[in-house]
């Protein structure tokens, strides 16, 4: 039996190097090959991720086709533009590769309904690569959610993640340009907030959503979003609000809230550097005694042993164990594909509201990738 995926990546992207590393740590992975439309990038790409965290065997430099042509990769990572990612995508799964795809996954959820369809035919197997979702914080979070008391029952969902650009991005960086990145902040950041609150509700449909560009790159209808809100309207009057940005300083929090508490999440996409990852739970007190109005905190700290990076338990080496391991086994999980394709449509209900005024956009529930 073997004991090892064997990897390509397609498309020298600088977020590929941080997965190069956790495919050297996962022990269940072999990186065999990169690709690159220019042959010398993808040299340089291996000799400086080599030199960090080198394979055993140096992986070899080819073009998309001839990595996709290989009979010893066994996996790719697609790391490409979202404007161009769909077709390369396709041709991976037609050239019968299993697929872990950078997000957002598409442009439309159309576009990714034929990336799914043609894994589905054949049978490959298809997830998207947002790292916080291997953590063993998860686990955590839901048993707090869960355990009638940290929380009670769950009422509001806020998150945001943001970075302040410099000049320099939002001149040319490819995030915002509209033919290889149109979903802008939006699905460069947005995707994660509307994963966490898909996790958190258990990937129950929102009925209806809200959404508005706050900050365009150009006053055009269809403009990259550099700024961008929402609102998500869940049955049992839950609802959910995040807020991404290119042009707000780095932050990436998230607040749980219910009838007996809240919990509270300041590095929810990425952990700060060290060997746990955290969240509080706070449940303060309002006493009125006399004249004295007091506000008590009430908060305890929860965290788990885990490398925030760089180290064989931190979320990305999860990942890649994680999909690896599916592969190996034969054992594939449709659920991950379905999930990829419910933050999709949320995130397109979202794109259509800012782009009509922000009118409530219905959410179409009986959705399916099928």
């Amino acid at each position: 039996m073997t004991t090892l995926c064997r990897w390509g990546i397609l498309g020298a992207a600088n977020i590929a190097r941080k997965n190069w590393k956790a495919m050297r740590l996962a022990g269940n992975a072999e990186l065999v090959a990169v690709a690159s439309r220019d042959r010398t990038k993808a040299e340089q790409f291996i000799a400086e991720c080599q030199s960090e965290a080198p394979f055993p065997r140096t992986p070899l430099a080819c073009s998309y086709e001839e990595l996709l042509e290989r009979q010893d990769v066994d996996a790719v990572y697609i790391p490409l533009p979202t404007g161009i990612r769909p077709q390369w995508v396709i041709r991976a799964a037609q050239a019968r590769k299993h697929i872990l795809c950078e997000k957002p996954c598409a442009p439309s959820a159309e576009q990714l309904r034929e990336m799914l369809q043609a894994c589905r035919t054949h049978n490959v197997h298809f997830m998207d690569g947002v790292m916080f979702m291997h953590s063993q914080r998860l686990p955590l979070l839901r048993r707090l959610l869960e355990d009638g008391q940290s929380v009670g029952t769950l009422r509001r969902i806020t998150s945001q993640f943001s970075f302040a650009a410099p000049p320099e991005f939002l001149r040319g960086n490819i995030r915002v340009q509209p033919h290889l990145e149109p979903l802008g902040a939006l699905g460069d950041l947005g995707w994660y907030n509307i994963r966490l609150s898909l996790w958190i509700m258990k990937y129950q449909w929102p009925h209806t959503v809200t959404g508005r560009i706050l900050t365009p790159l150009q006053p055009t209808p269809d403009t990259v979003p550099l700024e961008f809100a929402a609102e998500l309207y869940f049955p049992e009057q839950v609802t959910a609000s995040f807020y991404c940005s290119f042009i707000t300083e780095l932050q990436q929090w998230a607040h749980i809230s219910g009838t007996k508490g809240s919990i509270w999440i300041d590095d929810f996409v990425l952990p700060y550097y060290g060997a746990e990852v955290a969240l509080t739970v706070s449940q303060p007190y309002f006493r009125v005694v006399g004249c004295s109005f007091n506000m008590e905190q009430h908060s305890q700290r929860y965290a788990v042993r885990e490398y925030s990076d760089g180290m064989p338990g931190a979320q990305e080496v999860n990942m890649i164990r994680n999909f690896s391991l599916a592969i190996i086994s034969g054992r594939f999980d449709p659920d991950w594909s379905e999930i990829a394709w419910k933050t999709q449509v949320v995130l397109d209900a979202c794109l259509h509201s800012a782009r009509h005024e922000g009118r409530p956009v219905p959410v179409n529930t009986s959705s399916s990738v099928i």
